[in-house]
């Protein structure tokens, strides 16, 4: 009788203690959200003045090559971002940081591996409703925007949806997918993968 007591007192703990998290994951975003599209417009300002106020000669112009292929950031509260993830059918609008690791997982989805320009960013959220807790509902077709830090947005569509065991870190990876997505299911035995292709 006193172990289930015991248990059951722990799991309530247990689920208070995560909703506590999802609702925090839910303010940073919203705290988050307004930071990183008023730093966008900037940066898109900015680069239209450059553009009326040079005419590049060859050496600007490789120099500005070698600035496009430099991935722009934003730092916030000490974490890097590369951009804004948009996934219109399940009303998300998300900040996504430039490296992951299980404190940043807590705030925000993060870039796992690859990039835009090399056509294989992976993104990793936690399954919190606010993040990707809603991913496995997406049956494919739907519509996903990934939108840098100097407001070059890139459309993409859901392809397919797959479960990937935990381990699977090379079909995560090498999937051939311009852009995967992932999430844990609850309990973490295994991870709801969306993969998108170019619209």
């Amino acid at each position: 009788m006193a172990a289930g007591v015991l248990l059951m007192t722990s799991a309530v703990g247990l689920l208070l203690h995560n909703r506590a998290e999802d609702r925090e994951a839910g303010e940073s975003v919203d705290g988050l959200l307004p930071i990183l599209r008023q730093e966008i417009a900037a940066r898109e300002s900015e680069a239209e003045e450059d553009w009326y106020m040079t005419l590049p000669g060859l050496e600007e112009e490789e120099e500005a090559e070698a600035a496009e292929s430099e991935e722009e950031t934003v730092m916030v509260d000490g974490y890097d971002y590369i951009g804004i993830l948009t996934i219109p059918a399940l009303g998300l609008e998300l900040p996504v940081m430039a490296d992951w690791d299980y404190t940043r997982l807590k705030i925000a989805p993060c870039r796992y591996t690859g990039s835009i320009e090399t056509d294989d960013l992976t993104i990793a959220a936690h399954n919190y409703s606010r993040h990707f807790g809603r991913l496995k509902n997406l049956a494919g077709g739907e519509e996903v925007v990934f939108t840098d830090m100097e407001g070059n947005s890139t459309a993409y569509l859901v392809a397919e949806t797959e479960i990937l065991e935990p381990t699977a870190i090379g079909e995560m990876t090498g999937s051939g997918y311009p852009l995967s997505l992932f999430t844990c299911t609850y309990g973490g035995q295994t991870r709801v993968t969306v993969r998108c292709i170019y619209q």
